[in-house]
C-alpha cells in the first residue's frame, strides 16, 4: 500500500485518518467490505481525505466510481444515486430482471410502477457485488448531507448490507443537526477534529507568501481552529494592512461562515459578467460545461469571462465545471441578486431539453418566476407525478410546495399546497407538512378538502406527540368526512380507535371506550364491506358489548383480510399494508397464532414490495414478536438485522424482546436504558408498555417474581397490551409466585374468560397455565395438564416449554421428584434449545433440586452457526438458489456464497444436497 503523502498541506495532521484508510483498503483487497463514514465541518479536511482514499485506492487497483451531493439536485429522486451508478449500468443487464427494472424506473430510463426502495437497494448492492468480480472496487459520495432523501436511504442500506464482496463504501458528510443525514448514523466513523497548532501553523506558512508579524499569525491560528480551508482561506481575505485587526471574534460567526464569506468577497471583486457566469454555474448542479456554455450563450456572456474566476481558484472550467469547494457554490449562489439568480435559471431552463430532462427544466423555470405562473406550476405538478411514480416522495413533495408558491388563482393554489402537505408528511417532514396546511387553509377549499385538512392535520399532531390532542382531532376529522367520503370516514375512525390503543387513551375524550362510542356514528359500510370495514365494526363491537360478543365480529373481520387478493390496483395494495397492522395485533387478541403469523408475513411482504418506509416498521415488530413466542429466536435476531440496515424499523422494541427472552439481563437493562433515554419527554404509550412487557419476561425468567410483577403491573395497565392479550400470563405467573395471586385476578378472570370465547389452543392452554399457577391440590394438576397439551397443538413454542416448567416446578414442590424431573428435563430441553437462557437456568436449578445433574445440552453441528448462518442454511435447505435467498434477506449473491462456504465448513458438508439431508433446528 501507498504511504500517505505527506507534502499535501491540506492532509497535514491526518496521519492516524491515512492508517484508516489503508487498513480499510488493505481487508477489502483480501475480500472483505469495508464502509467508512467521515464527518467534520465544513472545510476541516473531508475532501482531502476522500482524495487520499481516491489516490491509494487507484495505487492498489481498485476501480473507483463518485458521487457527490448537491444541495440544489435535493429535490431529484436517485440524483445522487444515478451518479454513482451510471458509470456501472452496462453491468446491469447481468442482474434478475426485477433488479434490472426497479433500477431502470428509479432512473427514469423505464416506464413501470414505483419500484420497491428496499429493490432498488438490492439491485445497487448487486450491481456493485458484479463489477466487484473484476477487481475491488472504491464508492466515494462527498457530501452525502445533501442527497436527496430517496439516494440517501438506498446508499446506506447498501452500506449495511455489503458483506462479502471486495467493495468500499466511503462517505463525507457534514456536521450540522440542520443537514445532517439520518440514514448514516450508525455507520462507522471517523470524525475530523482540527489540525494541531503545529500543523495549523506550518500549513499558514505554505498558504501566506507574504510575511506576517507574530501577532497576525497567531490570531489568524486562534480564529480558525484548525480548520485548514480557514487557515488557506482567512488570510487571502484579511487586508495586510490590518493583519490582526480584520476578524471578528470567534464566537460572532463560526468558521465555515467565515470562509464562505471570504469566497463571496473574492467573487464580489470580480467582473460582473465574471460574476453572473458564476451564478449560472452555482444554479446549474450537474457540472455540466456543455449546459453551462449554452445557458451562458442565452446571457451573451463570452467565454473569456471565465478566466478571472479560474485565477482567483474558485472554479475549474474543463469538461466538468467543478467549483474548488462546496461553499464556493453556496457564497456564489446566496450572494447574488435576486434577479441575477433568476436570469440564471431562466438561462439554463431554456437550454434544457425538455424532452429528456423535463423535470430539471420544471425546476429552473420555477426558479425563474417573479410571482406566479400558471404554466410553469402545472409543469411542475407534472414533475411530481413523475417523481413520485420513480418513488420520490420528498422530489414529489418539493415539486409540489414550488408549484403552490407559483399558482394564481387561490382555490387551485390551496388544492396544490393540500397536496403538498400530503406528500411532505408521507415524506417524514411532517412540521413542513403543517406550514404547508397553513397555507392550504386559506383557501378556498370545498368541503371534502376541508375535511382532509383536518384529517392530515390530525394525522402530524398524532405522529409528532403521540397521544395529546390526536384521537381525538382524528374523530373530529372522521364526523366531518362521514357525509362527503363515508369510506374515508371509516378509516378515520379506525385510525382513531388504533390511535387510542396504541397511545393507552391518553389525553381528552382519547380513551379506547370513548373512541368506539363515537365510532358507532361511521356510515354504514359498502353491500359488500372491505375487510377494514368489517375490522372497525368488529372492533367497535369488542370495546363497547365486550370480548366475547366481538370475537365473532372479528374473526370475520381476520377471515377476509386472509381471503383478499392483491389487487392490480396500488391503492389496494396501499389498503391493505395500512391495516393489516392492526389486523395482526387483533389475531394475537383472538389467540390466532396461525392468523398472527400469515398476516405478518404478508404484511411485511406487501411493505418490503413497495418500499413502505411507514408501514414496514410495524410489520416488522408483529412479525418478529411472533417469531419469538415460536421460539423462533435466530429468525428474529435475523428480522432485527434486516431492520438495522433499513432504518425504519422500531429496531429497540424488537431487540429488547429478544433479549429478554433469551435471558440476557445486561444486554435487556441497556437497551431499555436506551429507551427511556429516547423516550423523555414524551407521553407513555405502547412503547413503553411493550418494553414492560419484556422486563417482566425477562424477570420472570431470571426468577426475581416481585421485579416481574411490577413490570408486569405496568404493562397491563396499556389498553394495547391487554388487547393483544401479551401481558396476562406474565402478570399472573409473576403474582402467585411472589404469593400475592389476588394482584393478578382481575388478569385471571379476563384471560380465561377470553380464552373460552375464542376457543383455540393457544389461548385455552394460557388459561389452564394461569389457572394452574393459581390453582392448589388436584385442580391444580389438572390444569396443568391441559396447559400442556393444549399448547402441543399450537406454535407457542415458549409458552409450551413455560408450561412443563411451572408444572416441574409444583411437583417438586408437592413431594413428587421423579415426575417433575420428567417435566423438568423436558422444559430444560425445549428452552435450551431454543436459546431462552434464563428460563432454561430455572430449569435447572429445579433439577439439581430433586437431586439430578441437569445434562448439559447435546451439541448440534448448527450450534457453530450464526443465526444468519442458520436463517442462510434453512433457505437453502429449501431448495432456494443464492440469487433468491439473497433477494430475501437484502444480501448479494457472493456474500450467500460466502456464508454458504462458511456454512459448508462448519457443518463438515460440501454441497446443497447434504444441507438439505441435516435436521436444521
Amino acid at each position: 500500500m501507498p504511504t500517505p503523502r505527506k507534502d499535501r498541506p491540506m492532509l497535514m495532521g491526518r496521519h492516524v485518518e491515512h492508517e484508516v484508510v489503508e487498513r480499510l483498503l488493505a481487508r477489502t483487497q483480501a475480500g472483505d467490505s469495508g464502509v467508512l463514514v467521515v464527518r467534520g465541518e465544513a472545510g476541516i479536511g473531508k475532501t482531502a481525505v476522500l482524495q487520499h482514499v481516491r489516490a491509494s485506492a487507484v495505487a492498489a487497483g481498485f476501480r473507483v466510481e463518485d458521487a457527490a451531493g448537491v444541495e440544489a439536485e435535493a429535490a431529484f429522486a436517485f440524483a445522487g444515486l444515478h451518479q454513482l451508478c451510471a458509470p456501472l449500468l452496462a453491468r446491469a443487464t447481468e442482474l434478475p430482471e426485477p433488479q434490472q427494472a426497479a433500477l431502470g424506473v428509479a432512473f427514469g430510463m423505464r416506464e413501470g410502477a414505483a419500484p420497491d426502495r428496499f429493490l432498488v437497494g438490492l439491485a445497487v448492492l448487486s450491481l456493485l457485488a458484479e463489477v466487484a468480480e473484476d477487481g475491488p472496487l472504491l464508492c466515494v459520495v462527498d457530501d452525502a448531507q445533501w442527497l436527496d432523501q430517496a439516494s440517501a436511504q438506498v446508499l446506506a442500506f447498501v452500506a449495511r448490507r455489503v458483506a462479502a464482496e471486495r467493495v468500499v463504501m466511503v462517505f463525507a458528510l457534514r456536521d450540522s443537526g440542520a443537514t445532517d443525514v439520518e440514514a448514516f448514523t450508525g455507520l462507522p466513523e471517523l470524525h475530523l477534529e482540527g489540525l494541531a497548532e503545529s500543523d495549523a501553523r506550518t500549513l499558514l506558512a505554505t498558504a501566506v507568501r507574504t510575511p506576517l508579524d507574530d501577532m497576525a499569525r497567531d490570531r489568524i491560528v486562534a480564529e480558525a481552529r484548525g480548520n485548514p480551508l480557514a487557515l488557506l482561506e482567512l488570510p487571502r481575505g484579511a487586508p495586510t494592512v490590518r493583519p490582526a485587526g480584520g476578524f471578528e471574534l470567534p464566537e460572532v460567526v463560526s468558521v465555515p461562515r467565515r470562509v464562505e464569506d471570504g469566497f463571496r468577497r473574492r467573487a464580489g471583486s470580480l467582473p460582473p459578467d465574471t460574476q453572473l457566469l458564476l451564478v449560472v454555474a452555482a444554479a446549474e448542479p450537474t457540472g455540466d460545461a456543455a449546459l453551462l456554455w449554452r445557458a451562458a450563450g442565452e446571457l451573451e456572456i463570452a467565454r473569456k469571462a471565465a478566466a478571472p474566476a479560474e485565477a482567483a481558484g474558485l472554479l475549474e472550467f474543463g469538461t466538468r465545471v467543478r467549483f474548488r469547494h462546496p461553499l464556493v457554490r453556496s457564497a456564489v449562489y446566496r450572494a447574488a441578486t435576486p434577479p441575477d439568480q433568476r436570469r440564471a435559471h431562466g438561462a439554463l431552463a431554456g437550454v434544457t431539453d425538455p424532452q429528456v430532462d423535463p423535470d430539471r427544466r420544471a425546476w429552473h423555470r420555477a426558479q425563474s418566476v417573479v410571482g406566479t405562473d400558471e404554466e410553469a406550476a402545472a409543469e411542475l405538478e407534472r414533475s411530481a407525478g413523475r417523481a413520485r411514480a420513480r418513488g420520490g416522495v420528498a422530489a414529489a413533495a418539493a415539486f409540489l410546495q414550488r408549484a403552490a408558491e407559483l399558482t394564481p388563482e387561490p382555490a387551485v393554489r390551496a388544492g396544490r399546497a393540500l397536496e403538498a402537505a400530503h406528500a411532505k408528511h408521507g415524506a417524514g417532514a411532517s412540521e413542513a407538512a403543517l406550514e404547508l396546511l397553513t397555507v392550504a387553509a386559506t383557501g378556498p377549499l370545498d368541503d371534502l378538502q376541508q375535511a382532509r385538512l383536518e384529517l392530515l392535520g390530525a394525522q402530524i399532531a398524532f405522529h409528532l406527540a403521540r397521544g395529546g390532542e390526536g384521537p381525538r382531532m382524528l374523530l373530529d376529522a372522521a364526523r366531518s368526512l362521514a357525509p362527503l367520503d363515508p369510506a374515508l370516514s371509516r378509516d378515520t375512525y379506525l385510525e382513531a380507535l388504533d390511535a387510542a390503543l396504541v397511545t393507552g387513551g391518553l389525553g381528552p375524550g382519547g380513551g379506547v371506550r370513548a373512541v368506539a362510542e363515537a365510532a358507532r356514528a361511521a356510515p354504514a359500510p359498502p353491500e359488500s364491506p372491505r375487510p377494514a370495514d368489517l375490522l372497525l365494526d368488529g372492533l367497535v363491537t369488542t370495546f363497547m358489548q365486550g370480548y366475547a360478543a366481538g370475537v365473532p365480529g372479528l374473526r370475520r373481520a381476520l377471515d377476509a383480510f386472509a381471503r383478499h387478493e392483491r389487487d392490480a390496483r396500488a391503492e389496494n395494495d396501499s389498503d391493505d399494508r395500512r391495516w393489516l397492522w392492526l389486523a395482526g395485533r387483533t389475531a394475537m387478541a383472538v389467540f390466532d397464532d396461525e392468523m398472527v403469523h400469515a398476516l405478518a408475513a404478508r404484511h411485511v411482504r406487501l411493505a418490503r414490495e413497495a418500499g413502505a418506509l411507514a408501514t414496514l416498521p410495524a410489520a416488522l415488530l408483529v412479525q418478529s414478536v411472533m417469531l419469538v413466542l415460536s421460539g423462533e429466536f435466530s429468525r428474529a435476531a435475523e428480522q432485527t438485522a434486516i431492520a438495522a440496515a433499513t432504518r425504519t424499523a422500531p429496531l429497540l422494541h424488537g431487540q429488547l424482546i429478544l433479549a429478554a427472552w433469551r435471558g440476557r439481563p445486561e444486554e435487556s437493562t441497556e437497551i431499555h436504558a436506551t429507551m427511556v433515554r429516547e423516550a423523555a419527554g414524551r407521553g407513555r404509550g405502547t412503547e413503553d408498555s411493550l418494553a414492560q412487557y419484556a422486563m417482566a419476561v425477562l424477570h420472570n425468567g431470571l426468577g426475581d417474581y416481585p421485579a416481574a410483577q411490577a413490570a408486569a403491573t405496568r404493562a397491563f395497565e396499556s389498553a394495547e397490551l391487554t388487547h393483544s392479550n401479551l401481558a396476562h400470563s406474565e402478570l399472573i405467573e409473576a403474582a402467585c409466585r411472589t404469593g400475592q395471586p389476588e394482584r393478578a385476578a382481575d388478569a385471571l378472570d379476563q384471560l380465561c374468560s377470553r380464552a373460552l370465547a375464542s376457543g383455540t389452543p393457544w389461548g385455552l392452554g394460557l388459561a389452564a397455565r394461569s389457572r394452574a399457577l393459581a390453582s392448589t391440590g388436584p385442580a391444580a394438576e389438572e390444569h396443568y395438564r391441559e396447559a400442556i397439551e393444549r399448547l402441543r397443538e399450537c406454535r407457542m413454542a415458549t409458552q409450551l416449554a413455560r408450561a412443563h416448567l411451572v408444572y416441574g416446578e409444583w411437583l417438586r414442590r408437592q413431594g413428587r421428584r421423579q415426575a417433575a424431573r420428567q417435566q423438568l428435563r423436558t422444559a430444560h430441553q425445549l428452552l435450551s434449545d431454543m436459546g431462552a437462557e434464563a428460563f432454561a437456568a430455572r430449569a435447572a436449578r429445579e433439577l439439581r433440586a430433586t437431586g439430578e445433574r441437569p445434562r448439559s445440552r447435546s451439541a448440534q453441528p448448527s450450534d457453530a452457526l450464526t443465526a444468519q448462518e442458520l436463517t442462510i442454511a434453512r433457505l437453502v435447505a429449501t431448495g432456494a438458489t443464492s440469487r433468491e435467498v439473497g433477494a430475501q434477506l437484502f444480501l448479494s449473491p457472493r456474500t450467500i456464497e460466502a456464508h454458504l462456504r462458511s456454512i459448508f465448513r462448519k457443518l463438515d458438508i460440501g454441497s446443497r444436497r447434504q444441507l438439505r439431508d441435516l435436521q436444521l433446528p
